[in-house]
């Protein structure tokens, strides 16, 4: 049932973020903001825990003075560097030594192929992966946040009254931010999907069962790996 709600939530808030950018609303960058704070609580707020009623109203009279002051749109600058850079940390974490990397944990949890002589290959191709994925959404954090900064006129230096070398308009921010990086992680996940199978043949199921299988492992498997 959550994750019937987070779906939509995370829909309306990129809808909501875009348009704030593509018609400068304040009201839009507003509603953006309260979408994505429904997204961070709905879990708890389902599971009734009390800090999470309590921070509900909290968090919504933030972010109606944050809209009263004109400072809606900053937020918003900052959570696709913020959200990238937690999942950045979810896979590199996990490489430290005497951990199992995430992308072995989970081919572990999925892989229902008996382990052969591929074992060893498997383990280094998975550890390879986890690293591959947390160097991307490094870089990505990083674009994010040079994009954030630069963007004109409410970008981070504009708003601190500092010029920027190059430039890029709000609405450019916005694509990237809200679309294009969407695009360049689901391209890896794809690519990275036939690549695996053609480097171990008969091994992994087809795309979409592997989909099913990724969706199976639920909110709280993620939520464990912030722990």
């Amino acid at each position: 049932m959550v994750l019937i709600a987070e779906i939509p939530l995370v829909v309306c808030y990129g809808v909501l973020a875009h348009l704030s950018s593509a018609r400068d609303s304040h009201l839009l960058a507003l509603g953006a903001l309260l979408a994505l704070v429904l997204l961070m609580l709905v879990s708890p707020l389902a599971a009734r825990r009390a800090w999470a009623w309590i921070s509900l109203p909290l968090l919504a009279a933030a972010c109606w003075a944050l809209y009263r002051a004109g400072l809606a749109p900053v937020p918003l600058l900052l959570v696709p560097v913020a959200f990238i850079g937690v999942v950045a940390w979810m896979f590199g974490r996990t490489l430290a030594p005497g951990r199992t990397p995430l992308i072995t944990r989970i081919a572990n949890l999925l892989d229902d192929t008996p382990r052969g002589d591929d074992g060893p290959a498997l383990d280094a191709y998975t550890r390879w992966l986890t690293r591959a994925w947390a160097v991307l959404l490094l870089v990505l954090g990083a674009v994010n946040l040079v994009l954030a900064m630069i963007a004109t006129p409410e970008g981070l230096l504009a708003r601190l009254g500092m010029e920027a070398p190059v430039t890029i308009t709000h609405v450019q921010w916005s694509w990237f931010a809200n679309l294009f990086n969407y695009g360049i992680v689901a391209g890896f996940f794809v690519l990275e999907f036939q690549l695996r199978r053609l480097r171990f043949p008969g091994r992994f199921p087809g795309f979409f069962r592997f989909l099913r299988q990724m969706g199976g492992l639920g909110p709280a498997f993620w939520r464990d790996q912030l722990r």
